[in-house]
């Protein structure tokens, strides 16, 4: 699976910002398809995830200001963030989840997307 993260930027408190993330080789067994962010110094942390099935998942950390959406035809991942906060400062990466969870494959990461805010 490849999985190439666009999008980011520098915004303004209060701005909004459409990550996407181009994703090839995707098997159609994968588990979900997810955005995680690693704010400097902190643990990587789920933002949102989606389902094979279709569901979706927020983390706590941005509920209600981010949208997880997926283009089947297009093979692309995107989140809407809205609202943005200096605290949202982060590298942003696009996951997807594939096979076994005890497999050391199980999570495929692609190249992070630089998201700074500014107060």
């Amino acid at each position: 699976v490849q999985l190439q993260a666009s999008g980011g930027g520098l915004v303004q408190a209060g701005g909004s910002l459409r990550l996407s993330c181009a994703i090839s080789g995707l098997p159609s067994t994968f588990d979900s398809l997810n955005w995680f962010r690693e704010v400097s110094g902190q643990q990587r942390r789920l933002i949102a995830a989606v389902e094979r099935g279709g569901a979706v998942h927020y983390g706590d950390s941005m509920k209600g200001r981010v949208t997880i959406s997926r283009d089947k035809v297009k093979g692309a991942l995107y989140l809407q963030m809205s609202n943005l906060k200096p605290e949202d400062t982060a590298v942003y990466y696009c996951n997807a989840q594939v096979g076994s969870a005890y497999s050391p494959d199980y999570n495929q990461w692609g190249r992070g997307t630089q998201v700074t805010v500014s107060s």
